[in-house]
């Protein structure tokens, strides 16, 4: 037969006078936390006291009942009775809800307290907020009765906008808050469900990939094309903006990209229209400008007005303000507000001053043109004056009235996004023949180039003298001069490397034979392709081989960092082609007239790197012979001794292929980059420069 527990007997509560309770010293919460003490006092005034304080009576040295109770749970309860006290709202001698305890310890009873307490849940809270907007409440008289900004009490209340499947789940603790209010970005239920299907599947997913999966479709708020047009104007167009819990009213994201584009390109066409006005031929806007769309134009450039006498002494003026509030608070200090205003004030006026108006000359506004873009940050960036090269004033035109060609049009040619805004007016004879669309000839030409790439991929022949055509462009022609073919040679510049290159046998010959085809090739660009078709096939062979060798580059490179752009497996690819390279051209170094020296290689590594190429060339006991030297006198030996023997460093030494290897040469062992080691070895490398 069980043994039947013992049943509960509740601690006695009782009103005891405020004056007759002291903190007690056995309370464990020393950290503020929570609510202030000045807002539960408010709180406790408004709608008073709703939790019991936990009280023991204070005892003498005989143990006889003293009167007074300490309290050592719910101390922060106290000090807001006092403070209620000592501001003349709570009488002292209030009665004051209590529970009255005997048995335990007071420590245990302060630590229970606070720790078995649990958080109101979020949707709780939720839902009591809605139960008090129901009652009449405001928004603001909710955030103010518990403490709470309005910002808070908004975000719970849009709770609703979320699938009630997602608050079940939410309330089961299987999604974060977080999570939750990412959700609420947008009102669509089954989208909702749909992407919580979709990243349910992994482990804990960040708020903010739920928000770009629910809102992919959508423009954000701090788009460069939403802050020039702004907000205010998408919602006036009728355009919808989501916004979730965390969004402010600055924030969100914007459902109809279409309104958007609408509104930009309208907005832009109004500039353009504006900046049109001030007399230029042609104004181009859009969101972005193809990169490089000023290339091949003529930039003009104004003349900023002057200041007048009266606007210099004005600014001289300010500037000397300016310079004397400066150094009378250059110590940090805070400015007082007058002087601040003041500031303010200065700059201001100052801004007209220094931002002069840029004027042009008529004749070069009227054949020229402006750029309208937006910039990162929804800014409006124009550059004027560009003069495209069919508006140059030519020889026959050069007696043409200042402003004639502007009168040919009824105003600025504007294209917005591409589109054109107003065409140029219609001569009065219907017959007359005008060039066609920009647009127009672009869409032309494109299938054009696509059956001329037909066309020249099956005539080898003609390949070859394009591809020659193009390369002598780029080596003999290269500013300014570009054909149809987009290839060129890219020379990397190996002066800083050794500055003697210039200098060096190979040198010499690549130069002498680089001037020899410049002086065969005609000056003009228009006659080059005419001079390749009479050259014989050996010759253009021979043009083309010196054109492709300036491109060559089989230079090691210390690596870099992350930021340097420069990696080890880069070097390494580039020293394996070039090993290859060597190989199939047949170049030894040796032969070639390579002679270690102590200038190129003996004086400026380490002796025993001397005596290893020593070692290497004459054997064990010639090394042997110059290992007591000193590091000159043994460079200078080393010199003496190598010369004639063919010996070259690991860098110079062509690839050793075996019978039956890959046809591409190995990396020397000090270039080998695999996994984990390539910056130890490229290090190893370093070393090998260094020494």
């Amino acid at each position: 037969m069980t043994k039947s527990l013992p049943k509960l007997v509740l601690s006695s509560s009782r009103d005891i006078p405020f004056s007759q309770l002291v903190l007690s010293q056995k309370n464990v919460r020393r950290v503020k936390a929570g609510l202030s003490i000045e807002d539960l006092a408010d709180d406790i005034y408004h709608r008073t006291l709703l939790q019991s304080l936990n009280v023991r009576a204070m005892v003498d040295a005989d143990g006889n009942e003293t009167g007074m109770f300490e309290v050592p749970a719910g101390g922060r309860r106290f000090r807001a009775l006092e403070l209620l006290v000592k501001s003349k709202r709570m009488a002292k001698d209030q009665p004051v809800p209590c529970v009255v305890r005997e048995a335990g310890i007071a420590e245990e009873d302060s630590l229970a307290e606070n720790v078995m307490r649990v958080a109101l849940h979020p949707l709780d809270q939720f839902r009591a907020f809605s139960a008090l907007i129901e009652t009449g409440l405001s928004e603001d008289d909710i955030a103010a009765r518990f403490f709470v900004s309005v910002s808070t009490v908004r975000q719970r209340l849009r709770l609703p906008s979320v699938s009630p499947s997602l608050l079940d789940v939410y309330g089961e603790d299987g999604m974060s808050l977080e999570q939750l209010m990412a959700f609420s970005v947008t009102d669509n239920h089954a989208r909702q469900e749909q992407v919580w299907e979709q990243v349910n599947q992994g482990q804990h997913v960040p708020a903010y990939h739920i928000r770009r999966l629910l809102t992919e479709d959508a423009i954000a708020a701090n788009d460069r094309r939403v802050r020039f047009i702004g907000i205010d104007a998408y919602t006036e167009a009728g355009g919808y903006v989501m916004r979730d819990l965390f969004s402010s009213d600055e924030d969100g994201w914007l459902q109809d990209p279409a309104l958007v584009e609408l509104l930009v390109n309208e907005k832009l066409s109004e500039v353009a229209q504006e900046i049109g006005g001030e007399g230029w031929k042609w104004v181009e806007a859009a969101i972005d400008l193809p990169f490089g769309c000023e290339r091949g134009k003529r930039r003009i450039t104004g003349t900023t007005i002057p200041l007048t006498d009266e606007e210099q002494a004005r600014l001289d003026a300010l500037i000397e303000e300016y310079d004397a509030i400066g150094e009378q608070y250059r110590d940090g200090c805070d400015l007082p507000d007058e002087v601040d205003t003041r500031l303010t004030e200065i700059d201001a006026e100052m801004t007209p001053l220094t931002s002069r108006p840029v004027v042009f000359e008529p004749d070069e506004q009227a054949r020229a043109g402006v750029f309208v873009s937006l910039t990162h940050d929804g800014r409006l960036r124009i550059d004027r004056g560009y003069v495209r090269p069919e508006d140059e004033l030519v020889a026959e035109d050069a007696d043409m009235p200042v402003g004639a060609e502007a009168t040919q049009v009824s105003g600025p040619a504007i294209t917005v996004s591409g589109q054109a805004q107003n065409e140029q007016a219609v001569d009065d004879e219907d017959d007359a023949i005008r060039p066609l669309p920009d647009r127009l000839v672009c869409e032309l030409t494109a299938e054009r180039t696509l059956a001329l790439r037909d066309a020249l991929a099956n005539a080898p022949d003609a390949a070859f003298i394009a591809l020659l055509h193009a390369l002598c462009l780029s080596v003999f022609r290269s500013l300014g001069q570009s054909g149809c073919v987009q290839i060129g040679v890219t020379q990397s510049w190996l002066g800083n490397a050794t500055p003697s290159l210039r200098e060096s046998v190979w040198s010499t010959k690549i130069q002498a034979r680089h001037e020899h085809w410049a002086a065969r090739l005609p000056d003009e660009p228009s006659g080059l392709w005419a001079a390749l078709v009479a050259l014989a096939y050996e010759e253009r062979m021979t043009l083309l081989a010196h054109c492709v060798s300036l491109g060559v580059n089989a230079l090691f490179e210390p690596v870099k960092g992350y930021d340097g752009r420069i990696s080890a497996h880069t070097v390494a690819q580039r020293i394996k082609a070039a090993n290859a390279l060597s190989t199939v051209v047949g170049l030894d170094m040796a032969e070639a007239g390579w002679t270690p020296t102590v200038d190129n290689y003996l004086g400026r590594v380490t002796k025993p790197r001397i005596i290893e190429a020593v070692r290497e060339a004459k054997g064990d006991a010639t090394a042997i012979l110059i290992e007591h030297l000193k590091k000159g006198d043994m460079a200078r030996e080393a010199e003496r001794l190598l010369k004639g023997t063919g010996w070259l460093p690991e860098p110079l030494r062509l690839p050793v292929i075996e019978p039956g290897e890959e046809d591409i040469a190995e990396l020397p062992d000090f270039l080998v980059c695999d996994g984990d080691a390539e910056l130890a070895e490229a290090d190893d490398a370093y070393a090998i420069a260094a020494e």
